[in-house]
């Protein structure tokens, strides 16, 4: 089946790197096996995989978060922020712009974080907002709104991910009621691909930038924080993941080994007879990134997923951020869940950020 596109759409969704060639191929994906397990060699990350940061206060730590700081003055450093998606989780309001503190939204809770510590180096760290074709303007005029480019702050650069379209399981374009098209984000895969694309990569590494902290904006734990990107340095990986120990009913990517190399594997990506709890950690979705190692294509792989979308099923493909640890050699280090080091405290609804709001205002007082 073939699937045509009017110009109309194309004008629209252009902006937004929409590719019809790529979208031809995910028609043709649905003729094809529908599992996304993995196939080979997969066991639990070997000893040495995930090294535990070291415990505050002690000389380990500190002499981590001190050559992080000297990486961060010597204007090595830049922040990545992930806000795209299709803003669907907080009642149709961009997450980004939800307040969470007072009047102090999710970004600018983000971006004063990073103010904080450009302020301790005495040296701008630039940061960049991965958007969507939902979110793009709305974080935009935010952006203006909230003055996060003024009174010496470093500045915030929105660049939008991709877009394609959703088709029904027969591959047709898949329609809503009123007639329209229905498009959609592809996943946080889309970072390396969009940042390229926006010129801000090739303008960031022209101005001396090496490294690059990625975190989700709804994850207010995640901080720029020296120490992390010290380790980074001292493991000498091109990408540096951190994930933390497990809860009940925790369920997403972990780390483990696949074909003898570590990396990221989705929690439905993981075999049926394999057992997830033999691996006591999982992905936060927070990582340090070479700048130079992911300036280049990768072939990352889209998965399929299937929505409800108002009432009838539509299929999407999907790719994720965390699969660039099959192409880069990657390390993973297990930081603190909660508490005064806590590190992963995302809010993804208005239920949890409710639950997690004392964390938050706690851990807030604590770094400030």
């Amino acid at each position: 089946m073939t699937v045509t596109i009017d110009d109309s759409t194309r004008r629209a969704l252009g902006p937004y790197g929409f590719d019809e060639a790529l979208l031809a191929s995910f028609v043709s994906k649905l003729a094809g096996p529908s599992s996304n397990a993995v196939t080979g060699a997969l066991a639990p990350p070997a000893a040495g995989d995930v090294t535990p940061l070291p415990k505050p206060g002690t000389p380990a730590r500190e002499a981590l978060a001190a050559k992080g700081l000297a990486a961060i003055r010597a204007g090595r450093v830049g922040a990545v922020v992930l806000a795209g998606g299709m803003a669907t989780r907080f009642g149709g309001v961009v997450k980004a712009v939800v307040p969470v503190l007072g009047d102090k939204t999710f970004l600018e809770l983000k971006h004063d974080d990073v103010a904080r510590v450009a302020l301790k180096a005495r040296r701008e760290v630039p940061t960049f907002v991965m958007s969507s074709f939902t979110t793009h303007d709305r974080i935009r005029a935010h952006v203006d709104e909230k003055r996060l480019t003024s009174n010496g702050r470093p500045g915030i650069d929105v660049f939008p991910q991709y877009v394609s379209l959703r088709l029904t399981p027969e591959g047709a374009l898949f329609k809503e009621a009123d007639g329209s098209l229905s498009p959609y984000a592809p996943g946080h895969g889309d970072l390396t691909f969009a940042l390229r694309r926006s010129g801000l990569l090739e303008r960031f590494r022209a101005g001396g930038g090496r490294y690059l902290m990625m975190s989700n904006v709804d994850n207010l734990g995640a901080t720029l924080d020296p120490a992390l990107l010290g380790l980074h340095l001292e493991l000498g990986a091109r990408l540096t993941a951190e994930v933390v120990r497990k809860e009940k009913g925790d369920k997403g990517g972990a780390p483990a080994r696949l074909d003898g190399r570590p990396q990221i594997v989705e929690g439905f990506r993981f075999p049926k007879d394999f057992d997830q709890d033999s691996i006591p950690v999982f992905n936060t979705n927070t990582f340090v990134l070479d700048a130079e190692a992911i300036d280049r294509d990768f072939e990352l792989p889209f998965y399929r997923v299937e929505k409800q979308v108002e009432g009838r099923t539509a299929v999407q493909f999907e790719r994720l951020v965390g699969e660039l640890t099959a192409f880069l050699p990657s390390t993973f280090v297990e930081v603190e869940r909660e508490g005064a080091d806590g590190r992963f405290l995302p809010a993804k609804d208005p239920d949890e950020l409710a639950r997690r709001l004392p964390m938050i205002e706690e851990l807030t007082r604590t770094r400030r």
